[in-house]
Parts: structure tokens; sequence; C-alpha cells
């Protein structure tokens, strides 16, 4: 029989202690709860448990999961506020602030740190700044951002902090994790329209796992997915989470200064201030389709066509995981070059902008 399939059971010590190590990678020390899913799990069960009729929100749409969130606000009877920017920008926290002063009935602000599909990021402290001000609770989705840039859980006043492992962490995609404030207990403990006995319940969760002392699993655990996720973080802690950062940060810088010595693309992201560390997207010229230019390409290769609309214009150079490597954005750019005959001073620019970027 295989070892994966012969293990002894993932008790409650070794799930806790899990859990504990997503809180010190959140840098909170708020409650962990490890939810047995994909990330869209925990953050429908953040929206969920904390909007209800009669609420106001915020959201904050700078990519397609702000879209769903607002769905998913809509949904449960929320009055919803799109604070709208081009997907090829970050936006601000003056922006921000407007919105809010513009409503000041909003007590719920939904915000993507990093949106990998479109390549951007946000300024999580100065957001969370504006809004703990306003009196409202953040609920942030981290899942691209963790372990790829700073994320500063309760120094940025952040009360519902959902991440999940398949991308900078470089672990699994079947678990997920959600940081919960005290402010936000208390507002999901007020919410009558709160999830109970249901998958989506953090209510249940807090009753049968956390206030109980963690020392008996509600339901059986995902066993693999949370040892990967274990492994991940282990694997992260040995690097050093600043290390694994300057790496995502490297290969972003190293990604951007190629395309750029290229030339034939343009980056949909052109303000570096704003770009992903996890992802860069690329905005092909007149004639050429991305999704085509995609399929083309050695499929080991971290390179996909956008989404939607944007199929037929945009590239997306996913550099995240074990993909955050300088051989790996090589291999990237080299391809890319080579579908344009175009490859005079390119993997020079990626090598030497990641050399800058890689020593801080």
């Amino acid at each position: 029989m295989s070892p994966f399939l012969d293990l002894p059971p993932l008790g409650a010590a070794r799930f806790a202690a899990i859990e504990d190590q997503v809180a010190g990678l959140l840098r909170t020390r708020a409650d962990v709860i490890v939810t047995q899913g994909e990330a869209l799990l925990p953050l429908e069960a953040a929206i969920r448990s904390a909007a209800h009729p009669g609420s106001t929100a915020l959201n904050i749409v700078t990519g397609p999961y702000g879209q769903t969130f607002g769905n998913w606000l809509r949904d449960c009877g929320t009055k919803v506020v799109d604070l709208v920017v081009p997907f090829s920008t970050a936006v601000t926290a003056d922006q921000v602030a407007e919105a809010l002063a513009a409503e000041p009935a909003v007590d719920f602000v939904s915000l993507v740190h990093a949106e990998a599909a479109t390549g951007n990021t946000n300024p999580v402290a100065a957001i969370g700044e504006v809004v703990r001000a306003h009196g409202a609770l953040l609920m942030l989705d981290a899942v691209a951002s963790v372990a790829a840039e700073p994320l500063l859980t309760d120094a940025w006043g952040v009360d519902l902090c959902v991440i999940g492992g398949q991308k900078a962490m470089g672990g699994p995609a079947g678990v997920s994790a959600v940081s919960v404030s005290d402010r936000a207990w208390e507002r999901i403990l007020a919410n009558p329209a709160a999830p109970r006995r249901s998958y989506l319940s953090l209510l249940d969760w807090k009753e049968r796992w956390t206030d109980a002392g963690r020392t008996v699993l509600p339901h059986a655990p995902a066993q693999l997915e949370m040892l990967a996720l274990g492994a991940c973080l282990d694997r992260i802690e040995a690097e050093t989470l600043d290390a694994t950062i300057a790496r995502h940060r490297a290969a972003a810088a190293a990604t951007r200064a190629g395309v750029r010595a290229l030339g034939t693309f343009s980056l949909f992201v052109p303000d570096d201030s704003a770009a992903a560390p996890v992802a860069t997207t690329l905005r092909t010229p007149p004639g050429l389709d991305a999704a085509g230019l995609a399929e083309a390409l050695d499929p080991a290769l971290p390179i996909q066509a956008g989404g939607g609309a944007l199929a037929g214009e945009l590239l997306r150079v996913n550099h995240y995981g074990r993909a955050a490597s300088l051989d790996t954005v090589l291999a990237c750019l080299t391809a890319l070059a080579a579908r344009v005959q175009g490859a005079d001073g390119v993997i020079e620019a990626a090598e030497a902008a990641w050399s800058v970027a890689i020593a801080g």
C-alpha cells in the first residue's frame, strides 16, 4: 500500500499546530480557522457571516474577485457600494476615504490584496488605517499575496484575512484559512443571518473547535492537504519569510525588466508600485492573439492567457511558489522572445533586475 494512503489519523494537536503556524505567517494573534476546501470557501463564509440585510458594504473592485464579492454581498441583502478602479491600477487610500465619506453607513469593506488575474496589488496598510478610522470591518483576500509580499494582519487592522496555500506558499489548493478578529466575532455573533449548521459557518468552528479548546476535531480533516499545508509552512520557515518575499519581488522585477527590453508587449500594469509580485500581465500588440500564443508555448511554462474579455489580448506570466526563480523567469522570457524574434538584451535586463531586487 502507498505510504500516502496508510497514514495514522491526523489528530487535533497537529491540526491546531498548523493553525498556529498560519497565525505566525499572518502576523496575527486573532483566531485562525483552517478550512477544508479551496479559498473561495472561507471568502464566502466570511462575507455571509458578517453581511446581513440592513448593513452597508464598500466593495473595492480591482479585478474579478471583487466582482464576485459584490455578488455575495448583494445576495446577503446588504446595500453594496462598489468602488471600481481600472484593473491595470491599484486603488488608493484617498479613493477609499472619499468613498467612505460619501457613504457614512458603511460598516464592512471588502478588498483583494493582490490580483493574480490582472497583476495588480493594493496598499492594504494605508487602506486599513482609513477603514479602521471609519469604524468598519475590513475583509482581505490575501490568497495571492501571502508569502509574496508583507502581510501584517493585526498591524494593518484586517478583521477577516483569507489565505490559500496554492500560490506563493507553494502548497495545496484544497485547504485554506481565515483569521477572525475579536471585532469580527462580535459582528458575526450579532448577525442572525450568519450561517449555522453549514459548511460556511464560522460560528460552528468557533463553538465546536476554537472555544472548545481545540482538542476534538468537529469532522474528519482533509489529511493529505493538511499535511501538505504544514510542509509548505515548514519550508517557508526554513527559507525565512523575508527571503521568500524577496524571491517573489525579484521574480516580478526581472520579468518586468525583461518584458520592457523585449519591447513587443506592453505591461498591463505599467506602474511598478502597483504591480503584484506573483504574476506579471502583458498586453499583446494588435494582431497577436494572446490565447493562441499561450497555447503554442511549452505547457510546462507558467504562462497563460487572460480570462474573460481579456483572453485575446492579455498574457499572464505566473512567478509564484517554486516558479519565483530566476531560471523560470528566464525560460518564460526566452520562450516569448522566440515567438516574436526579439531577444536582444532581454536576458541581461532580467538578470540585472533580479540581482538588484534580491539584494534588497
